[in-house]
């Protein structure tokens, strides 16, 4: 009986962590969601992402191309401007703390991406 209940706990773990694992690139520390986040000659990349609300998100964001005006990275939700030097990975910390959706932006707010919260 007790195995069945171990068994069964496990299973359910796994599969609420696999639901997770889907929605970010994976949690460097216990509740933190990090995303990898591109910036190509298309623009973010990818342009949305799903974190769910009141856990510490980590935006890992690597612009990867040089005539971009992505040159920078702006949510005004979360009053966050941060530059975005070439290929060097820039963290962005938040904690989103209700469900919705984040707009984030170039610093000439004509390449942009979302946050979906859940």
């Amino acid at each position: 009986m007790k195995k069945t209940i171990l068994l069964a706990f496990a299973i359910l773990s796994l599969l609420a962590g696999g639901a997770v694992g889907c929605a970010t690139a994976g949690d460097a520390k216990a509740g933190e969601q990090r995303i990898a986040i591109r910036v190509t000659k298309k623009g973010f990349e990818p342009a949305t992402v799903k974190v769910q609300a009141g856990r510490p998100v980590v935006l890992v964001v690597t612009r990867k191309v040089e005539k971009t005006c992505a040159t920078e990275i702006m949510i005004k939700d979360h009053k966050i401007q941060q530059a975005l030097p070439l290929n060097k990975p820039v963290e962005i910390r938040f904690t989103p703390q209700k469900p919705g959706e984040l707009r984030y932006a170039c610093g000439m707010d004509m390449l942009a991406g979302k946050v979906i919260v859940r």
